[in-house]
């Protein structure tokens, strides 16, 4: 069963970014490990959303440059992406799916609307997978 490990400062953090960018969409990228089936995230680097967009966002070139090589120095790999639905529910979007197609790992969504935190993978299907708080 595939899950996204999250410590509760990590999550803490998430939903803070995520908060402090309403009214438009927050995004990070989250590095880690995956052991088995488990996404195990050990660094969040936050982003900037250049599309400062209530529906969408887009992660710099500059940025995901950065972010990737800071997972290369700390020996870790991009095991999710993060963002913020401010004014909609913590479910994909088309334009998200879309994404999702290229970033084959979990997406975690915050909802500005109810406080949900929910993380999906695509396959052939879209999955809702847990996250696990540990």
């Amino acid at each position: 069963m595939e899950c996204i490990v999250l410590t509760q400062e990590e999550k803490n953090e998430l939903v803070t970014h995520a908060i402090g960018q309403q009214p438009s969409e927050s995004c990070a990228m989250l590095l880690g490990e995956k052991i088995d089936g488990a996404w195990n995230v050990k660094e969040i680097f936050l982003t900037e959303n250049m599309d400062n967009s209530k529906t969408n966002f887009t992660i710099s070139p500059e940025e995901l440059l950065k972010g990737y090589q800071l997972a290369e120095k700390m020996h870790l790999e991009l095991v999710g992406v993060f963002h913020s639905h401010p004014n909609s529910d913590a479910i994909p979007s088309s334009t998200d799916k879309k994404f999702m197609q290229n970033n084959p790992v979990p997406w975690i969504i915050f909802s500005g609307v109810n406080n949900d935190l929910k993380a999906y993978l695509l396959d052939s299907d879209l999955v809702e997978i847990s996250i696990k708080i540990d």
